[in-house]
């Protein structure tokens, strides 16, 4: 180990690492992405491997070429130096065939064998990569290059693996979302692509255990930071909030989200706070939220008792694909299937959810019960009004607007329903789900608008739960008109 505590010992890779190794240098694997938590070792091991590539262990190709690729020059330097402290971990003989160049740019040659083979440090400027023929390519942190230039400088390199089959090592922390290009690469199955990805489930607590585990297994096998730290960090990010909390479930616990003028609409821990194994009786007018969806979306329905608290939901896809295809499809895995279990979601329709008996089988969940109101989105107040006179359904319907003006007013009256414990549930994964996908868009004037945090992500329950906790929470806030007055004449 060139350095950190155990400078000076041997390399010894952990489960993981060799995992990937594996992976990577695999029969047919032309790409293969890693996505960990900081301080997992990522860049040392594809550092390590970037030095075998250059002395021919992984090829043995002529004139080889290897580019390590960053957002800047700096942390290009990070892996140069990794490659570099191997290099000097070798016998002297070895370390003679090596000349290191910093100036004009960072460049590690190597004259064994015929020669004339090369590390190189390119930063993310596409233009500076074409014309080159790399045999390894190294992208480091690749979920955190800048759009138009990481995109250009990734475009070049893959093109240049294809002249000499090479390979490319895409390595980083997750992206801000899944629109992000490294987001693609872990999300799509490839063919010739080997992927390997460390990221908790969404919706835990930040300091789960657990799921710290998941996001670092280098901790369990000594290396970066041990779960202890992490745990005592996550508390920490916890209690200051804001920018502290998301970097931290950004780079320590490896989730997508965005530290970007966004904001979760509801916390996890604050969420778990209105979670109980008791719920409040069925009592007083129910008020129901509909959050209609399409071919692909869930269709939800949020069941709110504004005189206890409690809150029921439900949510439901078409039949087509299954739900294990959807969970894999949305990065989810079989989780969709886990609700179903649970009785938190159901299958109706093939291709679409058929609105009109959808419907009645919301109906029929609070049968017998008093209705309030019917709140929905007015965005599509024509096809859902048609499957209410077509479902012969005869309630108030209160239209309301996902935008800043309506929205702002819905998002802030659920969180003060919620902070102030009027919002009761039992367990649900499929609200836990929801609102760890549901974030906050906010205008100039700091108005909110609920949103994705997620291209994949289903927020359709968390959007009828605010729609339905709202109205509810306007209910209970008009007041009685007193008899009497001034009369007019």
């Amino acid at each position: 180990m060139p350095e950190g505590p155990k400078a000076g010992e041997l390399v010894k890779l952990a489960p993981f690492q060799k995992q990937f190794v594996k992976g990577a240098l695999g029969e047919g694997i032309n790409v293969a992405v890693l996505s960990i938590g900081r301080g997992n070792a990522k860049t040392a091991l594809s550092a390590g491997i970037a030095l075998g590539a250059v002395m021919g262990v992984w090829d043995d190709q002529p004139r080889r070429e290897v580019v390590i690729a960053a957002r800047t020059r700096d942390q290009g330097r990070i892996a140069f130096d990794f490659c570099v402290g191997f290099m000097r971990s070798l016998s002297e003989d070895e370390q003679a065939l090596f000349k290191v160049r910093s100036s004009p740019r960072l460049e590690i040659e190597y004259l064994g064998g015929d020669g004339g083979h090369v590390i190189r440090v390119l930063a993310a400027d596409g233009k500076s990569a074409l014309g080159g023929a790399p045999t390894l390519v190294l992208m480091d942190e690749r979920g955190h290059w800048e759009a138009d230039k990481g995109n250009n400088l990734e475009h070049a390199l893959l093109s240049g693996i294809g002249k000499r089959g090479g390979r490319a090592l895409i390595i980083s922390t997750s992206a801000a979302d899944d629109t992000h290009p490294f987001s693609v690469w872990i999300d799509q199955e490839q063919e010739g692509v080997y992927r390997q990805e460390h990221r908790p489930a969404p919706g835990l607590p930040v300091d789960d255990l657990e799921s710290l585990r998941v996001a670092n297994p280098g901790a369990a096998a000594g290396i970066g930071s041990s779960l202890e730290w992490l745990q005592a960090q996550a508390r920490r990010a916890i209690a200051r909030g804001g920018s502290t909390l998301t970097s931290f479930r950004l780079y320590n616990r490896n989730e997508r989200v965005s530290g970007e003028s966004r904001e979760l609409l509801i916390e996890a821990d604050e969420w778990l706070a209105c979670e109980a194994s008791e719920v409040p009786a069925r009592q007083g007018q129910v008020v129901i939220g509909i959050d209609l969806g399409g071919s692909a979306s869930m269709s939800g329905a949020a069941f709110y008792w504004p005189e206890t608290g409690r809150l029921e939901c439900l949510g439901t896809f078409p039949a087509r694909p299954s739900l294990l295809d959807r969970g894999q499809n949305d990065g989810v895995s079989g989780r969709y299937v886990e609700m179903q279990d649970r009785g938190e979601l159901t299958v109706l329709g093939d291709a679409t959810v058929p609105v009109a008996p959808w419907l009645v089988e919301v109906l029929r969940h609070v049968e017998g019960q008093t209705i309030a109101a019917i709140t929905a989105d007015r965005y599509k107040q024509a096809e859902l009004g048609e499957a209410i006179d077509k479902a012969g359904i005869r309630a108030p319907i209160v239209w309301r607007g996902m935008g800043f003006r309506d929205g702002g007013e819905d998002c802030e009256r659920f969180r003060r329903a919620a902070f102030d414990g009027k919002v009761k549930t039992v367990p649900s994964l499929l609200l836990r789900s929801a609102f760890a996908d549901a974030v906050c868009l906010r205008d100039p004037a700091n108005n909110l608008k609920l949103a994705k945090a997620r291209s994949t992500g289903r927020i359709d329950a968390a959007a009828a739960t605010v729609l339905a906790v709202a109205e509810g929470a306007r209910m209970t806030g008009r007041t009685a008109k007193a008899a009497g007055g001034f009369l007019w004449v």
